[in-house]
């Protein structure tokens, strides 16, 4: 996350959305997209570029600490292709207004929308 928020501090909490590697590799697609779209307001432009990053960051938390996502994995039954996401609340926003985000995503990600 860029900024901290001003007033709600639970706002800044950040929610794990655990997604395939299909889902991620779908995501990254729609927010590239809606970054190079001219109307994209500067807010969220500065939020889905955030979550680019959480993408990249997941990855690469996964890489140099496998195991808490391998032990959920595990619990879960769930793909070894799936990680946590950790998204704030103006992040999922951001995402969740992107009129091109498939339904498969917008329904997984929505499930976690406070």
């Amino acid at each position: 996350m860029s900024v901290l928020p001003a007033g709600d501090p639970a706002a800044a909490a950040l929610l794990p959305h655990w997604l395939s590697e299909e889902d991620r590799g779908d995501l990254a697609a729609v927010v590239r997209a809606a970054l190079t779209e001219p109307g994209v307001h500067p807010v969220a432009a500065v939020h889905l570029a955030d979550v680019l990053t959480e993408l990249h960051v997941a990855a690469a938390r996964d890489a140099v600490w496998p195991g808490p996502a391998a032990r959920v994995r595990r619990v879960t039954g769930w793909a070894d292709d799936v990680l946590p996401v950790r998204l704030s609340a103006a992040e999922l926003d951001s995402v969740l207004d992107l009129t091109a985000l498939p339904f498969a995503l917008r329904t997984l990600l929505g499930s976690r929308r406070p």
